[in-house]
């Protein structure tokens, strides 16, 4: 009978020898060379053909008689147990092929909705491309040696027990962004109304697991960040969509359906279109929120960086009613792998938020918290937000100057929220929206990297006629925006002009 080959003993130890005998008998019961009731060689054989002692093939023989792939008893050769076969695992990659191939088996209703949303599929950026993805920072951006003072001393300080922390988070972070969201975004609220959450993803997340069931409807900005819809489709909202334009969200396009439970909106500065809704519509929505007694979320994810003039307060400011949950983060100020944000919650809305957190994951980082903490007591974090404030600023007008020399005169650009963030909109009058993918293969294959804004919309039509790209410039040297821009020329003058000039979106 065929048993397991001796190829590869030589120069392998007695213990690594073993394994592979190991694996290699299990494999052939797998593949049913050793068939059920088998008997295998004898220790003394398998001993002398694999050069290793006999009580290492004992031991092999034992660990599979463990697993119940053999019988053994004393005084017989071991065999091949009956149903070993069936038992043993899947090779694999076979394993992967099979899982790829099958479907689930069950999934709830929150399964089913997830497994409906179209996800876009990732790609890699070619290698030397310049990519103006939005989201992304400048490594050397990052205050490495502040960052690596605070978590030092947090690391090293003593602590009595390592321990699960408040769902919360660590209360020197709360305090700390108490003072620092009064200071910078005219925030009126108490520590006891922040929590500390992975993210404004995590804290959408929470919103909708707490404040919507399936079939209630939520308003969403039309455009806006496509993973918005997603997490709110997932938790089974009905969404509707409400225009947009350079003042943000028409309020006056409000809704008055029932069962309107919240509405997503990123007053300070629109995604991705830039707009700063103005005082009028930001109690005209205030008053909708109160009389629908829904909540509205006011995703606040860039506004530290406005350009020329002071941030605009938040909308939570005004909020007398009590009816704005404020989500902040710290991805674009300080990194995106840092994974911290915030919520400020209305009082009647903490005990249960902070339930649902303990049960999602129980709390944030500790450490990574109490550094943060330490970088806002200190004032490392805002001289650090002055500073990139300064540094993306210049980003922004290499970028805006790029634009005018270099882009095609018939290509009709006009650009659109520049004012704020660390992104703008370039829309192009002369390229119909039909050829805004084309474009975008086109300037790939030159080596720049553009994203379209046609997924952003709820539908194409609030698109309009003409193609538009999201530039992000915040991981971009002003050398990259040049030759990004050059680059997106070069593909514009390959297209050509595709007969007469789109309808132009901004106007």
């Amino acid at each position: 009978m065929n048993t397991a080959s001796r190829t590869g003993r030589t120069g392998a130890g007695p213990a690594r020898t073993g394994r592979r005998l190991y694996e290699q008998l299990r494999a052939q019961i797998a593949g049913g060379g050793l068939a059920p009731g088998a008997a295998l060689p004898s220790t003394r054989t398998l001993a002398l053909e694999w050069g290793i002692s006999r009580t290492t093939v004992t031991a092999v023989y034992e660990q599979l008689a463990a697993e119940g792939y053999l019988d053994t008893s004393a005084r017989t050769r071991a065999r091949v147990a009956a149903g070993a076969a069936s038992a043993m695992p899947t090779p694999p990659r076979q394993a992967q092929r099979q899982a790829e191939a099958a479907a689930p088996a069950h999934l709830s209703a929150y399964g089913q909705r997830m497994a409906a949303l179209a996800w876009p599929l990732p790609t890699s950026t070619p290698k030397g491309a310049v990519d103006f993805v939005y989201g992304a920072l400048a490594a050397t951006d990052f205050p490495t040696l502040a960052w690596r003072r605070a978590y030092s001393a947090a690391l090293l300080r003593r602590q009595p027990r390592l321990s699960y922390g408040a769902p919360e988070g660590e209360a020197a972070l709360r305090t700390a962004l108490q003072g620092y969201l009064h200071r910078a975004r005219g925030l009126a609220c108490a520590a006891e109304q922040i929590l500390i959450v992975h993210g404004s993803q995590q804290a959408l997340d929470l919103c909708a697991r707490v404040l919507i069931d399936p079939g209630d409807h939520a308003v969403v900005e039309d455009p806006c960040y496509p993973a918005v819809r997603h997490v709110l489709q997932a938790a089974g909202a009905r969404l509707l969509p409400v225009p947009v334009d350079e003042h943000g969200l028409h309020t006056d396009a409000l809704p008055a359906r029932a069962r309107t439970r919240l509405a997503f909106v990123t007053p300070s500065h629109q995604f991705p279109l830039g707009g700063v809704m103005p005082i009028a519509r930001r109690h005209a929505l205030l008053q909708w929120a109160a009389r629908r007694g829904a909540y509205v979320i006011e995703d606040d994810y860039d506004g530290e960086f406005r350009y020329g003039q002071r941030p605009i307060d938040a909308l939570q400011s005004l909020d007398g009613a009590r009816t704005v949950i404020y989500v902040g983060t710290f991805s674009k100020a300080l990194s995106p792998q840092l994974r911290l944000g915030y919520m400020v919650l209305p009082p009647a809305l903490v005990d249960v938020f902070r339930r649902a957190k303990r049960v999602t994951d129980r709390h944030a980082p500790t450490l990574d918290q109490l550094a943060l903490a330490a970088l806002i007591e200190s004032g490392a974090y805002e001289r650090h937000i002055r500073r990139m404030r300064r540094e993306h600023e210049r980003r922004r007008e290499r970028l805006l100057q790029a634009i005018a020399q270099h882009l095609p005169p018939w290509a009709g650009a006009v650009v659109e929220g520049a004012a704020a963030g660390l992104h703008l909109i370039l829309w192009l009058r002369g390229l119909p929206a039909r050829h805004e993918a084309a474009l975008i293969a086109r300037a790939r294959a030159l080596g720049v990297v553009a994203y379209p804004v046609a997924p952003l919309y709820a539908a194409p039509a609030g698109q309009g006629g003409c193609a538009g790209l999201v530039l992000g410039y915040a991981s971009l040297t002003l050398a990259q925006i040049e030759r990004g821009i050059r680059l997106l020329a070069a593909a514009l003058g390959e297209m050509g002009q595709s007969g007469p000039p789109a309808r132009s979106r901004p106007g």
